[in-house]
């Protein structure tokens, strides 16, 4: 009998509504794999566009990008990892909203012991985010100044954290004064309520008129063009991220003249691709944790079954720090 786990697809693109629970194949892991039953699973913005569309998948599919858990198996050549190390990862292909799954190793870190589980499930996607933004993207040092949206959300809390542990001023934005304030409560230097605020005319006052060296933009659509404006020239623009929808197209020649501005949008699946970056990465990003220098903040935590209530509720902007999906 072909053992299964209990885990959300979808069948066809749309809202939380066509998130389906269902008891999928597991198998045995081949070479390079490994079998890891789930402790936590984490919830990102991510696993919204490929439920929707925005980010197509062949269908049906199972969803989810990162989890912790227990290794149970490992197939011929896997030497970093074995039978009961504990271990998180934030991975492709999507399947991570699962009891159990077979994986590439490639992508799985060992959890160190100090490190809880629903830690290791809402960290690392976030996590590894932030790690390549201040450290892979476009060099950073003590004593610059990042403009950072959605401050208070999952990546946003750690960003917080972890440009205070550096030395680098993060001024962030949010929508009310109380994930403003959660903001600051976590390292930032300043925050912009955008609700209430033009964050761009702000960022130019909190910077004496010069404007940031780099802007780490996830929103997107509605806050590109402005974010531009916040930058001093030869500044980064780092848009990686579409909670707004996508930015759209538009004349490269604003660059020149916004300061010979440059722009990159990445994911942290091509920073992850080589495995030993992937390993490098998640051993700053623990260190950090373990350090205390980053704490995980848990603020919702739904049962696998209530998958589409989470994603309703991340839609909805109605999370701060990180969200997890629970199996037990």
């Amino acid at each position: 009998m072909t053992a299964t786990a209990r885990t959300v697809i979808i069948e066809e693109n749309g809202g939380p509504e066509a998130l389906k629970l269902a008891d999928w194949p597991i198998g045995e892991p081949g070479p390079g794999q490994i079998l890891i039953r789930h402790k936590a699973c984490g919830l990102n913005f991510i696993d919204c566009y490929q439920r929707s569309g925005l980010y197509p998948l062949d269908l049906p599919h199972a969803l989810g990008m990162e989890a912790s858990g227990v290794i149970e198996a490992v197939g011929e050549g896997v030497t970093h990892l074995a039978p009961g190390d504990r271990a998180a990862y934030a991975a492709a292909p999507p399947g991570a909203y699962t009891e159990a799954r077979v994986m590439s190793a490639a992508q799985v870190c060992k959890l160190p012991d100090d490190i809880s589980f629903e830690e290791g499930a809402a960290m690392m996607l976030k996590g590894l985010t932030v790690q390549y933004l201040f450290h892979r993207t476009t060099p950073l040092k003590k004593g610059d100044t990042v403009l950072f949206h959605a401050a208070a959300g999952g990546v946003g809390l750690i960003a917080c954290q972890w440009a205070k542990s550096e030395g680098i001023r993060l001024i962030g934005t949010a929508g009310s004064d109380a994930k403003c304030q959660l903001a600051l409560d976590h390292g930032a230097d300043a925050c912009i309520n955008y609700s209430t605020e033009d964050f761009t005319a702000r960022t130019r006052e909190l910077t004496d008129g010069k404007g940031v060296d780099v802007v780490m933009d996830s929103i997107g659509a509605s806050t590109f063009m402005g974010s531009l404006d916040c930058l001093k020239p030869l500044g980064m623009m780092i848009s990686f991220g579409n909670a707004s929808g996508p930015v759209e197209a538009f004349n490269l020649g604003i660059l020149a003249q916004k300061g010979s501005l440059k722009v990159t949008r990445p994911t942290l699946f091509a920073h992850i691709a080589d495995p030993a970056a992937c390993q490098e990465m998640a051993a700053m990003l623990m260190g950090k944790v373990s350090s205390g220098d980053v704490k995980i903040r848990i603020d919702q935590r739904f049962p696998l079954e209530d998958v589409a209530e989470a994603h309703r509720a991340l839609e909805a902007r109605k999370t701060t720090g990180q969200t997890i999906l629970t199996l037990e």
